[in-house]
């Protein structure tokens, strides 16, 4: 039995999909433990492109059971959604294989609408969320005020709940940003209808992990988001409402820390980054467009495009430390073929003075001036690689300079969004 975490490196867009995914067969189950609906995760398979928002990238493998853990927020009609539209595929034909904590907290319409009404409002100081009520729903859990999955299944407790809360919601978006209240009757039936639909994937889902963890199965616990959109850790107040670390596992889908065996960090070989906020590696010109080109670098979720610069080992070396990375997965390799030559930012200069240590605070990061090490690219095509050895030697000292300055060993390396697209340098679920 081993525990494996799969988090991003990054702020988020690192492909975790992907390697989910790739990785899903070797595990009984696949977990996802925070974020809601903001994630998108793209998966290709034979040629066939799925993309997931809530339900966990493991999906796409037969024989693994993908669980939705407490910590995630679940819009119920998105997750319908995504469930039908597998069903549509033949991916889905027995409800068992999906389970959603009855613990979960719900996003309702009200956090949708005060989501986009709050961004609005801001203008010019917006965070950049991706307007799905994301925050406001956290923010309603945090403050005890939540209805959670395990309530559509309870219609008189609901009913009144939902009066309550509604008078609170409608005055703030009435009252404050000018947009339509929400029907809390109409909503009070459109959630008995949700419950009876979703009644056969509700579970008690941490008794589900230990289930497992006793029958000695692999788990795989999946994150959305990456490290600096993390909400302790990340650059805030450009982040997103959750825990997103390594860490977040254990409250997020109820498993104790003795359980974790191995963390997974998933990286670019370049840098992205969606909506606002600071990127010190950013590249606005020629090659950030051809960076863009070429990764097809467009938010799943939303469509938005993604920023997109150099690697950047300083944001790495704080992410291993904070997530405490037992192996490294560099997606997009393949992105980086026919680059005269790349850079990879090594330090920081920040009022003058060098640092290699990621900066605490906003102004400090907004300050950093990249110092980049050069080195050589490579113009063969690398798509076809499927061991190591076949990749051409600077494309492997790249991979290698990568691990040296991460202080964390790449065994996993991806040249394509296909399944086997993927270099395997180590037993990913191997005892630690």
């Amino acid at each position: 039995m081993t525990s494996l975490v799969a988090v991003g490196a990054q702020w988020g867009d690192e492909g975790k999909g992907k390697l989910v995914d790739w990785l899903a067969p070797r595990a009984q189950l696949v977990v996802r433990f925070q974020g809601g609906n903001n994630a998108g995760h793209t998966l290709v398979v034979d040629g066939e492109q799925t993309i997931l928002h809530v339900v966990p990238a493991g999906v796409l493998n037969p024989a693994t059971v993908n669980v939705i853990g407490p910590g995630v927020v679940v819009d119920p009609a998105g997750l319908l959604g995504e469930l039908e539209a597998l069903k549509q595929k033949g991916a889905l034909r027995d409800p068992s294989r999906v389970r959603v904590s009855g613990r979960a907290h719900l996003i309702l319409p009200w956090h949708t609408a005060l989501d986009k009404a709050r961004e609005e409002a801001a203008r010019g100081r917006a965070i950049g969320t991706t307007g799905r009520g994301i925050g406001p729903a956290y923010e309603d859990k945090v403050a005890r005020r939540g209805i959670r999955v395990a309530d559509l299944l309870r219609p008189e407790a609901l009913e009144e709940a939902l009066g309550r809360i509604a008078e609170q919601k409608n005055f703030e978006l009435e009252g404050y940003y000018h947009w339509a209240p929400v029907d809390s009757g109409q909503l009070y039936r459109q959630c008995l209808a949700w419950g009876r639909e979703l009644e056969p994937y509700v579970d008690h889902t941490e008794r589900t992990l230990e289930a497992a963890l006793r029958d000695g199965k692999h788990l795989l616990f999946e994150g959305a988001q990456g490290t600096f959109l993390d909400i302790d850790h990340g650059t805030y107040p450009y982040v997103t409402s959750s825990n997103c670390v390594a860490g977040a596992v254990c409250a997020g889908a109820g498993i104790g820390p003795t359980r974790i065996d191995r963390v997974l960090g998933i990286t670019k070989a370049y840098t992205t980054r969606v909506g606002g906020g600071p990127f010190p590696t950013e590249e606005t010109g020629e090659l950030g467009t051809k960076l863009r080109e070429r990764g097809a670098e467009f938010g799943a979720t939303t469509g938005r495009i993604r920023r997109c610069g150099w690697l950047d080992a300083v944001m790495l070396r704080e992410a291993a430390t904070v997530n405490g990375f037992t192996q490294l997965a560099i997606n997009k390799l393949d992105v980086l073929s026919g680059m005269p030559e790349l850079r990879i930012a090594t330090a920081y200069r920040i009022n003058g003075k060098l640092t290699e240590d990621f900066p605490m605070t906003l102004p400090e990061i907004e300050q950093a001036e990249p110092v980049y090490e050069t080195l050589p690219g490579w113009d063969e095509d690398v798509t076809g690689a499927r061991c190591y050895e076949d990749l051409p030697g600077d494309a492997r000292r790249y991979v290698e300079r990568v691990e040296a300055l991460a202080g964390v060993p790449v065994e996993i390396v991806s040249i394509g969004p296909g399944r086997d697209a993927t270099i395997s340098r180590a037993e990913p679920f191997r005892a630690r």
